[in-house]
């Protein structure tokens, strides 16, 4: 993601580094591992924003956010846009940003939820009615000239940095860059220097430097500096590293009672039908298909069960009064990439018109860990009960982490139920243990789904036998 701006007096802009698949950000009780947030503060042309973008690219990890202050500008009114379009509003003072938003968005940052970043329009001198999303990171970087002047916000920071370049340099590197980007004549940019940023970096900026736990000098050109501050992240992000899948394994579930937050399908003939039907490695693809959607109808239906319901009376067509109930409670559905989806029919066929989101959940090849690659969920999921859907439950990983998503989009526990065709105890224990409200509805838990999250033989994976990919 990137936040393309036309900002007065060189500033950079916010921009995102994504890169591979979102690791967990959570431990095995679910609970949110936060970002290391680092603080990059220097004068205008400083160099900050390289210094930055060198550190991510040295370190190599996944999910980085530069963050910057640029966004944080506090609108102007008419009057100080008249004067920001004749160069005499100050964008170098402090009291030109909005502290208590910078503060809630890194705050939201280290909760580790979704957060809309500010645009700011600079040919406007307003923000703009969108925003920029941002959901979760294992780094923030945070730049700007002022970004270690407020306490409230350093107090948010693992790291404190400040690019110390000698002032020559930077008004050499301001007069090239207002000159050959902005078409500005080279009287307007020693003006502007002279009038409100050499006074604010005295004044305001360069006392911030007591607050930095490192100072580069030089900028860029201090290799040894870069190269001493991205080791010793490497080491700081190894120890708050997560293993979930060793933590799965070493988990042990024999002998356990099954969480009373599991919903079973009661074993009826047509339930142990269906499930010999989809087990059978000699089914059709095509009555596969069916009896597969007829299971996930069933576990839907069962699913309900767990909204509000309201009393209704309604007038029959021969004229009786008929006392029923309807559902009071707003929902919808999310389906996990792409087993999940197998379940989106039969789900439509209960609830025609329910909004359903995807998230797209992989597992790394080289260390078996579930990786976030896709999100994309309704808007106003924070205000309804939410149906996950997997068609099968193993380890639990996977679920962990969709569980997880919908939890940072402030979807209450009680209000989640996940759905799944087949079940493993390992699974269930995990789910129950890390989110112990959520309710899991499923038609079978089969010993079979073993500890090392094996899939049951003779039902295969479900996903590519339903798209067509497998046998």
């Amino acid at each position: 993601m990137s936040n393309v701006q036309n900002a007065p007096q060189g500033h950079r802009k916010t921009s995102t580094f994504l890169s591979s698949g979102r690791f967990p950000w959570y431990n095995i009780d679910g609970k949110c591992v936060e970002p290391f947030i680092i603080g990059m503060a220097g004068g205008s042309a400083s160099g900050k924003t390289s210094v930055s973008t060198r550190i991510i690219r040295n370190l190599g990890v996944p999910w980085v956010i530069l963050l910057s202050m640029d966004s944080f500008y506090k609108p102007l009114t008419k009057e100080q846009s008249e004067a920001a379009h004749r160069n005499d509003y100050d964008f170098d003072h402090p009291d030109a940003f909005d502290y208590e938003a910078l503060q809630q968005t890194l705050k939201d940052l280290k909760r580790g939820v979704k957060v809309d970043v500010p645009i700011y329009d600079f040919s406007t001198h307003s923000r703009l009615d969108k925003t920029q999303t941002v959901y979760g990171a294992n780094i923030v970087v945070f730049e700007g000239i002022f970004a270690l002047y407020d306490k409230a916000v350093r107090d948010l920071m693992d790291l404190k940095i400040f690019v110390d370049t000698d002032a020559d340099v930077r008004l050499a590197r301001r007069l090239k860059r207002d000159i050959a980007e902005r078409g500005r004549d080279v009287r307007g940019v020693l003006s502007q220097y002279q009038r409100f940023v050499k006074p604010a970096f005295d004044e305001h900026i360069y006392p911030t430097m007591k607050y930095a736990d490192i100072i580069i000098p030089r900028g860029l050109d201090n290799v040894a500096a870069i190269d001493v501050i991205t080791k010793h992240l490497a080491r700081q992000l190894n120890d708050r590293g997560l293993t979930l899948k060793v933590a799965l394994a070493n988990k042990t579930t024999l002998n356990k009672e099954l969480p009373p937050t599991l919903l079973k399908l009661r074993p009826t003939n047509e339930l142990k039908a269906l499930l010999t039907i989809v087990r059978d490695r000699n089914t059709s693809r095509h009555d596969f298909i069916f009896y597969a959607e007829r299971l996930s109808r069933v576990i839907v239906e069962r699913s309900l069960v767990e909204v509000p319901f309201k009393p209704m009376e309604v007038t029959t067509p021969i004229g009786q009064v008929y006392h029923g109930a309807v559902s009071s409670a707003e929902l919808c559905a999310v389906s996990v990439v792409r087993s999940g989806v197998t379940m989106e029919r039969g789900l439509r066929s209960v609830v025609k018109d329910i909004p359903i989101g995807k998230i797209l959940i992989q597992t790394e090849p080289s260390t078996g860990e579930p990786q976030l690659h896709y999100c994309k969920l309704p808007e106003d999921i924070a205000s309804r009960y939410v149906l996950i859907s997997d068609a099968q439950i193993a380890t639990g990983a996977a679920a962990l982490m969709a569980i997880r998503v919908i939890l940072d989009h402030d979807v209450p526990q009680d209000r989640i139920l996940f759905l799944s065709l087949i079940a493993s105890p390992l699974g269930i224990h995990t789910i129950a243990n890390a989110f112990p409200q959520v309710k899991v509805v499923t038609a079978e838990v089969d010993i079979e789904v073993d500890e090392l999250g094996h899939v049951v033989p003779g039902f295969g994976n479900f996903g590519d036998r339903y798209f067509g990919t497998g046998g």
